[in-house]
């Protein structure tokens, strides 16, 4: 027993338990509070509670006799990142699983692990992740690349095409076949997309957040959206040559 203790009112009704109130007592706890642990089980007591206390949502944590707010504040509190901060987590999350799958390819095809074409296939993987990554929320994808993108700023649509390009080059790609389809398209996007992010970062000096890793991206427009599109260009130029050299 730690002496400390605090209170929780959550919502965990017969239809409907509020995860952010379970969030909210498994921190407590974790740092060590006893949770005095009160369950708001009906809408009437919900929005009693809510009423009382003039807040608008649960669930609301008080630690002190001082109400300290709802779970992303309670974060705050204990000076945790509230997730809206700049994290490069994604990224390196991103490109390493591409990385061991990269490898689990080689592996299973009996080759040596290091070898380039190990590389092709972690580049390959990684377009096709990105464009996935893009997918998952177009529409959001869509609006935060307008921000940035010269064409798409010209021709709207660009905006939602983009992804499955990026994600059909990769799988062609890491298939080696219609690679003359697969090469001008990385390559028509990974140029207008690097000529973009320079100018817009290095030219305009705009601070933005990348749409990289999708619409929710917090990850800042510069580096990592300028390495994405230059490896798509790299990858654009060798495979015609790689496939040119094996004939």
């Amino acid at each position: 027993m730690t002496g400390k203790t605090a209170t929780l009112y959550r919502m965990d009704m017969p239809d409907h338990t509020c995860p952010y109130g379970l969030k909210s007592r498994h921190l407590l706890q974790s740092k060590g509070y006893e949770v005095d642990d009160h369950l708001l089980t009906s809408r009437e007591e919900t929005d009693a509670f809510k009423a009382e206390h003039d807040v608008k949502t649960t669930p609301q944590t008080f630690i002190d006799g001082q109400r300290i707010g709802g779970y992303e504040a309670l974060r705050e509190y204990f000076g945790l990142s509230t997730g809206k901060a700049t994290s490069y987590t994604p990224v390196i999350a991103l490109f390493s699983i591409a990385a061991l799958l990269a490898l689990a390819v080689g592996w299973q095809s009996g080759g040596s692990l290091v070898q380039l074409r190990t590389l092709e296939h972690f580049i390959a993987i990684a377009m096709v992740l990105l464009g996935l990554q893009k997918l998952t929320n177009i529409e959001s994808f869509s609006t935060m690349f307008l921000n940035y993108d010269l064409l798409a700023r010209r021709w709207v649509p660009y905006g939602r095409v983009y992804p499955f390009v990026e994600a059909g080059a990769g799988v062609l790609m890491l298939a080696g076949s219609l690679i003359w389809l697969a090469a001008p398209a990385a390559l028509f996007i990974g140029s207008i997309g690097a000529i973009s992010v320079f100018k817009a970062v290095y030219i305009d000096r705009r601070e933005l957040k990348c749409a990289c890793m999708g619409g929710d991206s917090r990850v800042p427009l510069g580096f990592i959206s300028l390495t994405e599109n230059l490896i798509m260009i790299a990858m654009a130029i060798w495979m015609p040559l790689r496939m040119y050299a094996l004939m």
